[in-house]
Protein backbone atom coordinates (compact mmCIF):
# COMPACT_ATOMS: atom_id res chain seq x y z
CA UNK A 1 0.00 0.00 0.00
CA UNK A 2 1.14 3.56 -0.60
CA UNK A 3 2.98 5.06 2.32
CA UNK A 4 2.34 8.48 3.86
CA UNK A 5 -1.15 8.74 2.35
CA UNK A 6 -2.76 11.93 3.65
CA UNK A 7 -5.96 11.27 5.54
CA UNK A 8 -9.17 13.15 4.90
CA UNK A 9 -12.54 13.07 6.55
CA UNK A 10 -14.45 10.60 4.34
CA UNK A 11 -17.75 12.32 5.12
CA UNK A 12 -16.57 15.74 3.95
CA UNK A 13 -14.43 14.57 1.01
CA UNK A 14 -15.81 11.32 -0.46
CA UNK A 15 -13.75 9.96 -3.32
CA UNK A 16 -16.01 6.97 -4.03
CA UNK A 17 -19.78 7.20 -4.44
CA UNK A 18 -20.42 3.48 -3.92
CA UNK A 19 -19.16 0.03 -4.82
CA UNK A 20 -20.02 -0.30 -8.50
CA UNK A 21 -19.35 -4.00 -9.00
CA UNK A 22 -17.07 -6.92 -8.25
CA UNK A 23 -15.24 -8.43 -11.22
CA UNK A 24 -14.75 -12.17 -11.62
CA UNK A 25 -12.39 -13.61 -14.26
CA UNK A 26 -13.87 -16.67 -15.98
CA UNK A 27 -12.60 -18.85 -18.84
CA UNK A 28 -16.03 -19.23 -20.51
CA UNK A 29 -18.58 -16.42 -20.25
CA UNK A 30 -21.63 -18.41 -21.36
CA UNK A 31 -20.94 -21.19 -18.86
CA UNK A 32 -20.33 -18.65 -16.08
CA UNK A 33 -23.53 -16.68 -16.80
CA UNK A 34 -25.51 -19.93 -16.75
CA UNK A 35 -23.82 -21.08 -13.51
CA UNK A 36 -24.38 -17.79 -11.64
CA UNK A 37 -27.99 -17.67 -12.83
CA UNK A 38 -28.82 -21.30 -12.08
CA UNK A 39 -26.88 -21.54 -8.82
CA UNK A 40 -27.25 -18.10 -7.24
CA UNK A 41 -30.27 -16.63 -9.06
CA UNK A 42 -28.31 -13.71 -10.54
CA UNK A 43 -29.87 -12.09 -13.59
CA UNK A 44 -28.11 -10.97 -16.77
CA UNK A 45 -28.40 -7.17 -17.06
CA UNK A 46 -25.94 -6.43 -19.85
CA UNK A 47 -23.50 -8.26 -22.09
CA UNK A 48 -20.91 -6.91 -24.51
CA UNK A 49 -17.54 -7.42 -26.13
CA UNK A 50 -14.87 -4.84 -25.31
CA UNK A 51 -12.13 -5.24 -27.91
CA UNK A 52 -9.95 -2.54 -26.33
CA UNK A 53 -9.90 -4.37 -22.98
CA UNK A 54 -9.70 -7.79 -24.66
CA UNK A 55 -12.77 -9.17 -22.91
CA UNK A 56 -16.25 -10.46 -23.41
CA UNK A 57 -18.20 -9.39 -20.33
CA UNK A 58 -21.54 -9.73 -18.62
CA UNK A 59 -23.02 -7.63 -15.82
CA UNK A 60 -25.26 -9.60 -13.47
CA UNK A 61 -27.72 -8.19 -10.94
CA UNK A 62 -28.28 -9.52 -7.46
CA UNK A 63 -31.88 -9.78 -6.26
CA UNK A 64 -34.94 -8.78 -8.25
CA UNK A 65 -32.87 -7.09 -10.95
CA UNK A 66 -34.12 -6.09 -14.36
CA UNK A 67 -32.12 -4.79 -17.30
CA UNK A 68 -33.33 -1.20 -17.09
CA UNK A 69 -30.91 1.73 -17.20
CA UNK A 70 -31.67 2.36 -13.51
CA UNK A 71 -30.68 -1.21 -12.64
CA UNK A 72 -27.43 -0.87 -14.55
CA UNK A 73 -26.68 2.20 -12.41
CA UNK A 74 -27.84 0.97 -9.01
CA UNK A 75 -28.03 -2.16 -6.97
CA UNK A 76 -25.43 -4.80 -6.36
CA UNK A 77 -23.74 -6.15 -9.48
CA UNK A 78 -21.25 -8.81 -10.42
CA UNK A 79 -19.18 -8.50 -13.61
CA UNK A 80 -18.00 -11.67 -15.34
CA UNK A 81 -14.95 -11.20 -17.60
CA UNK A 82 -13.79 -13.77 -20.16
CA UNK A 83 -10.72 -13.38 -22.39
CA UNK A 84 -11.10 -12.71 -26.10
CA UNK A 85 -7.58 -13.93 -26.87
CA UNK A 86 -4.88 -15.92 -25.08
CA UNK A 87 -2.82 -12.67 -24.90
CA UNK A 88 -5.49 -10.59 -23.13
CA UNK A 89 -5.00 -9.31 -19.59
CA UNK A 90 -7.82 -11.54 -18.32
CA UNK A 91 -6.27 -14.62 -19.97
CA UNK A 92 -2.95 -13.75 -18.30
CA UNK A 93 -4.72 -13.32 -14.95
CA UNK A 94 -6.50 -16.68 -15.28
CA UNK A 95 -3.22 -18.36 -16.32
CA UNK A 96 -1.42 -16.94 -13.28
CA UNK A 97 -4.15 -17.04 -10.60
CA UNK A 98 -6.93 -19.20 -12.02
CA UNK A 99 -10.54 -18.05 -12.37
CA UNK A 100 -11.89 -15.91 -9.57
CA UNK A 101 -11.99 -12.48 -8.00
CA UNK A 102 -10.16 -10.09 -10.31
CA UNK A 103 -11.16 -6.56 -9.25
CA UNK A 104 -13.20 -4.35 -6.98
CA UNK A 105 -14.81 -1.41 -8.77
CA UNK A 106 -15.88 1.86 -7.16
CA UNK A 107 -18.17 4.41 -8.76
CA UNK A 108 -16.80 7.95 -8.99
CA UNK A 109 -18.38 11.19 -10.21
CA UNK A 110 -15.36 12.10 -12.36
CA UNK A 111 -12.79 9.42 -13.22
CA UNK A 112 -10.11 11.94 -14.21
CA UNK A 113 -10.49 13.91 -10.95
CA UNK A 114 -10.45 10.69 -8.89
CA UNK A 115 -7.33 9.51 -10.73
CA UNK A 116 -5.61 12.87 -10.10
CA UNK A 117 -6.49 12.71 -6.40
CA UNK A 118 -5.14 9.17 -6.08
CA UNK A 119 -1.95 10.08 -7.97
CA UNK A 120 -1.47 13.03 -5.59
CA UNK A 121 -1.73 10.50 -2.75
CA UNK A 122 1.12 8.47 -4.22
CA UNK A 123 -0.80 5.73 -6.03
CA UNK A 124 -0.05 4.55 -9.56
CA UNK A 125 -2.84 4.19 -12.12
CA UNK A 126 -2.63 1.79 -15.04
CA UNK A 127 -3.60 4.33 -17.71
CA UNK A 128 -2.71 7.96 -18.33
CA UNK A 129 -6.26 8.65 -19.51
CA UNK A 130 -9.60 6.85 -18.94
CA UNK A 131 -10.63 4.00 -21.21
CA UNK A 132 -14.04 2.73 -22.27
CA UNK A 133 -15.65 0.37 -19.80
CA UNK A 134 -18.97 -1.45 -19.65
CA UNK A 135 -21.94 0.20 -21.37
CA UNK A 136 -20.01 3.36 -22.26
CA UNK A 137 -18.59 4.03 -18.80
CA UNK A 138 -15.13 5.60 -18.41
CA UNK A 139 -12.65 3.61 -16.32
CA UNK A 140 -9.14 3.55 -14.91
CA UNK A 141 -7.42 1.19 -12.47
CA UNK A 142 -5.22 1.60 -9.40
CA UNK A 143 -2.15 -0.62 -9.58
CA UNK A 144 -2.73 -3.61 -7.27
CA UNK A 145 0.71 -3.20 -5.68
CA UNK A 146 -0.48 0.20 -4.39
CA UNK A 147 -3.81 -1.13 -3.08
CA UNK A 148 -2.91 -4.12 -0.93
CA UNK A 149 -2.88 -6.57 -3.82
CA UNK A 150 -6.37 -5.58 -5.03
CA UNK A 151 -6.97 -4.27 -8.54
CA UNK A 152 -9.20 -1.25 -7.86
CA UNK A 153 -11.29 0.01 -10.77
CA UNK A 154 -12.63 3.57 -10.92
CA UNK A 155 -15.93 3.77 -12.84
CA UNK A 156 -17.61 6.94 -14.12
CA UNK A 157 -21.05 6.18 -15.51
CA UNK A 158 -21.93 7.53 -18.95
CA UNK A 159 -24.23 10.51 -19.24
CA UNK A 160 -27.81 9.88 -20.40
CA UNK A 161 -26.95 10.80 -24.00
CA UNK A 162 -23.62 8.94 -24.17
CA UNK A 163 -23.09 6.36 -26.89
CA UNK A 164 -22.37 3.03 -25.17
CA UNK A 165 -19.38 2.53 -27.48
CA UNK A 166 -17.72 5.94 -27.03
CA UNK A 167 -15.14 7.00 -24.47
Amino acid sequence: MAEDVPTTDPLSDPLFLQVDHVGIAVPDLDEAVAFYGRTFGLRLLHEETNEEQGVREAMLGVGAATATRDELESGTRLQLLAPLTPESTIATFIGRSGPGLQQLAYRVADVEAAAATLRSRGLRLLYDAPRRGTAGSRVNFVHPKDAGGVLVELVELPGPDTDAHAV
